[in-house]
């Protein structure tokens, strides 16, 4: 989003930014005061898909006859034909793939003589997009939630027991050294951002955006120094780990130290008959129940605070550049804090792996025992486990950090998760599930059938679609 209102702005747009999370009654407002040609959307995690389909329902309501585009890492065109522009029909809906074409699209939609040309070109595409899922056959059969459950993975305990953690409670850091979390960077997202794409360090010896990415890289490496010499982020993180069990099929739950269940966590499994002969995955099962062995589980949260101040500063005097930089930077600050915050954990806290030596290179590839799962990320996709997981950390008491209503981290520069220890868990995607395991989520959530289909709606397959 930031990148796009940069673009468009250099290129003679006036852009009216109103930030992250607007509720969609401010949007259309200001798109009437403001009196706008085109409306842009972004959405960063998966809520945001079904408040984009709400915008665009609304704008028909209402009577709107701009363009309306979207855009961001969650959305896609497919979402865009099936989901969006069935529900506004007044204009055009525009899925635009990244920040480089926002222009040319934008032209194009202002342009009387090129604007109907562009709108019969999408419509088109659309169509032939939703006939060709209309005819999609799914790419395995769906087992049921019950036999997924039965072929779920099982670790032998015996062979692999749960390991006691050296410290089993809480810790809480603020103001941690900035300067040990920069060997812990990975550049390549950071050029992505900037829609460079190629990994670091080759993506600089490029032939074709090599000379950016390298000018990019420069001022990125001044950027940094100055925030690590006058200290301009707090990077904040508190983590817990405690004893867990496996109490259900697909439910974890966390004691304290005297046996008292505080949490449960609520986990979804893999459902496709997969002709491998492999396991259907949950995270639960890489918890031993209670009869077997006394289990542990970790959670953490890290933020970077500043970044967000830093980068309003520059917005203030016009540098939408700096301000973007300020914003990247801060994503990677998060980023390099968990993977360094996990590594302690497995080398001190808990200790499991207290010998551990791996590259950065190697911790990036993930290379390291055990796995840090989050909301939200393929493993366990559902969002809203972000409020329980927080719960139980006291994050936003702790380190100020919350969740909005769509459960988004606050500060944006913020990664939360779970830490599994064993030597058996592996990250994997839980992939499309079927109705049988929706109401079985519902029930144990404690939500109705549609809630659930709202918050699962990416995982749901195309029998409930």
């Amino acid at each position: 989003k930031n990148i796009v209102g940069v673009v468009l702005g250099c290129n003679g747009y006036d852009i009216v930014d109103l930030g992250v999370m607007v509720p969609c009654e401010k949007i259309l407002q200001t798109a009437i005061d403001e009196k706008v040609d085109i409306i842009g959307l972004s959405g960063l995690i998966t809520p945001s898909l079904d408040e984009m389909v709400f915008v665009a329902k609304e704008m028909q309501r209402k009577g709107f006859n701009i363009p309306l585009m979207i855009g961001g890492a969650t959305t896609s065109k497919a979402h865009t034909a099936v989901k969006i522009s069935p529900q506004y029909h007044n204009d055009g809906v525009l899925y635009t793939a990244d920040a480089s074409r926002a222009v040319g699209v934008a032209t194009q939609l202002l342009s009387p003589e090129m604007k109907p040309k562009l709108l019969a070109d999408y419509a088109a595409d659309y169509e032939k997009i939703r006939t060709r899922l209309a005819n999609k056959q799914p790419k395995a059969a769906k087992l049921s939630y019950q036999e997924s459950v039965e072929n779920g993975f099982k670790i032998d305990f015996d062979k692999n027991a749960p390991v006691k953690p050296n410290f089993i409670g809480s810790e809480t850091f603020t103001n941690y050294p900035l300067e040990a979390l920069v060997e812990y960077f990975d550049w390549t997202p950071f050029f992505i951002s900037w829609s460079l794409a190629g990994k670091f360090p080759k993506i600089l010896e490029d032939e074709v955006v090599g000379e950016a990415a390298r000018d990019l890289y420069e001022q990125a490496q001044a950027m940094l120094k100055d925030i690590i010499e006058n200290k301009r982020f707090d990077a904040r993180a508190t983590f817990s780990i405690y004893p867990a069990n496996r109490v259900a099929a697909d439910t974890v739950a966390v004691a304290d130290e005297s046996g008292n269940i505080t949490h449960s966590f609520e986990h979804l499994r893999q459902q496709s008959d997969k002709v491998t002969g492999k396991a259907n995955y949950s995270l639960a099962d890489f918890i031993a129940p209670k009869d077997v062995a006394q289990d542990y589980l970790g959670g953490f949260a890290v933020s970077i605070f500043g970044a967000e101040e830093l980068s309003q500063e520059y917005k203030a005097k016009g540098d939408d550049y700096n301000a973007i930089m300020v914003q990247a930077l801060g994503d990677r600050f998060a980023e390099a804090f968990a993977e360094h915050l996990h590594e302690r954990i497995r080398k001190e806290f808990w200790g499991y792996q207290a010998d551990e030596q791996l590259s950065n290179e190697e911790l990036i590839k993930e290379k390291y025992v055990g796995i840090r799962p989050a909301p939200g990320y393929p493993a366990c996709p559902e969002h809203s486990e972000k409020a329980p997981l927080f719960d139980w950390l006291g994050t936003t008491d702790k380190i100020g950090t919350y969740l909005t209503t769509s459960f988004a981290m606050w500060p944006p520069s913020s990664v939360s998760g779970f830490y599994y220890a064993n030597p058996e868990t592996e990250y994997f995607n839980v992939g499309k599930i079927s109705g049988d395991q929706l109401e079985d989520y519902a029930k144990r959530k404690g939500w109705t059938l549609d809630e659930a289909k709202r918050w699962l709606a990416p995982n749901l397959d195309d029998s409930m679609v």
